[in-house]
């Protein structure tokens, strides 16, 4: 199983899409108590993290804020005293640079934060962090890191998707190895004041299209299947004919431990007292409770694909079900872009040109499946 190791509530970033997001909404006024007095860090014993971690065999830690390099000293002491079978981090990599090579090799993966182009990064995270991201990553690669590192984009309406995505990937300064994105949709109360309807049919969808495109252009041309999260994850169960719950796994494969000990189902989900499910003091990761998505998205005939795109929107429901209708179209968008070209993948299969085999990939690792 995963877990989310939310090491500090704070962070040295204010994005346009989280700080900017949380500074213009007031409206929220939950049903259920809400905890918004966490510690800032982390106070539990890691002896008891460890204690935790050491009843699954299969038990994964990514590193999560707020920043979590920010607590640098708490990553090291957590990675030489628990016994995780994989480390990962998820960090907007403007302090790669504190963990040092010693640390930063023993790391599985590095998810960083980046949206795309220095423009459009720079634009949501401000000014010089595309620069100080490139530095750090070149850093890390120079020390000897071989894992992958996943750009970790978060997109709306000034995001062109093919054109981000595919410089991400193919640009000779820094090349990512892997990419996902999530929407930034549904987690506030700004459908209002947002073009998203508009940009998603406008350019959004036709450009998941395009990107679908490009990506089995790319199987045929050179043989190897890009890493592009949302279309192996969909391609990989068409495929096989195996469906999926919750993608990211949140609320079955992948939970989130606060800063209190608290487990919860997603990072995302901190301080919603109504889905605390145990202190790692005493837990058992194989025993925590299932956390199931509600409706609509158990009626939905895309259910089986997309597993429900997110247990948070989906509980809260800070957009309603007219404007939430526009996110569930972007996943069909998504869904039949990918099973419209799986005649071609499977062609490129038979032909021995691509390998079934590559489109396995490490599940709930943190990455979105269904943006």
């Amino acid at each position: 199983m995963f877990f989310h190791l939310i090491l500090t509530t704070q962070c040295n970033l204010q994005c346009e899409y989280c700080f900017g997001e949380a500074n213009r909404d007031f409206s929220f006024v939950p049903q259920d108590p809400v905890d918004y007095q966490l510690p800032e860090k982390i106070t539990y014993d890691v002896g008891e993290l460890d204690k935790f971690c050491r009843q699954d065999p299969g038990c994964a830690l990514i590193f999560y804020g707020g920043e979590p390099l920010l607590c640098a000293d708490d990553i090291k002491r957590i990675m030489d005293k628990v016994s995780a079978k994989h480390f990962l981090i998820q960090t907007n990599g403007m302090l790669l640079d504190r963990l040092g090579p010693e640390y930063v090799n023993r790391l599985h993966t590095i998810a960083v934060s980046v949206d795309g182009d220095e423009e459009l990064t720079d634009f949501y995270r401000g000014k010089g962090t595309f620069r100080k991201v490139v530095e750090n990553l070149k850093q890390v690669k120079d020390g000897g890191f071989r894992g992958e590192i996943i750009a970790r984009m978060t997109v709306m309406e000034q995001t062109d998707i093919y054109k981000q995505v595919r410089w991400l990937l193919e640009n000779d300064e820094f090349g990512f190895s892997s990419v996902h994105w999530q929407l930034n949709a549904g987690f506030w109360d700004d459908f209002e004041g947002r073009d998203f309807k508009k940009w998603a049919e406008g350019s959004y969808n036709p450009g998941v299209d395009n990107l679908v495109k490009f990506w089995v252009d790319s199987m045929e041309e050179d043989g190897r299947v890009l890493k592009i999260y949302p279309f192996l994850g969909i391609a990989q169960s068409l495929l096989s004919g195996e469906g999926s719950l919750l993608r990211c796994g949140a609320g079955w494969a992948n939970y989130a431990i606060q800063t209190d000990g608290q487990i919860v189902p997603c990072p995302v989900m901190w301080g919603l007292k109504k889905f605390y499910l145990g202190q790692i003091g005493s837990a058992s990761p194989r025993e925590l409770r299932k956390v199931p998505i509600g409706e609509p998205c158990p009626s939905c005939d895309k259910f089986g694909l997309c597993g429900g795109r997110c247990l948070y929107t989906n509980s809260v429901k800070r957009w309603n079900a007219e404007a939430s209708s526009e996110i569930c179209g972007t996943v069909r968008n998504l869904i039949d872009s990918v099973k419209a070209e799986l005649p071609r993948i499977k062609e490129l299969i038979d032909e021995g040109t691509i390998n079934q085999k590559d489109f396995e990939f490490m599940k709930y690792n943190g990455c979105e499946i269904i943006p």
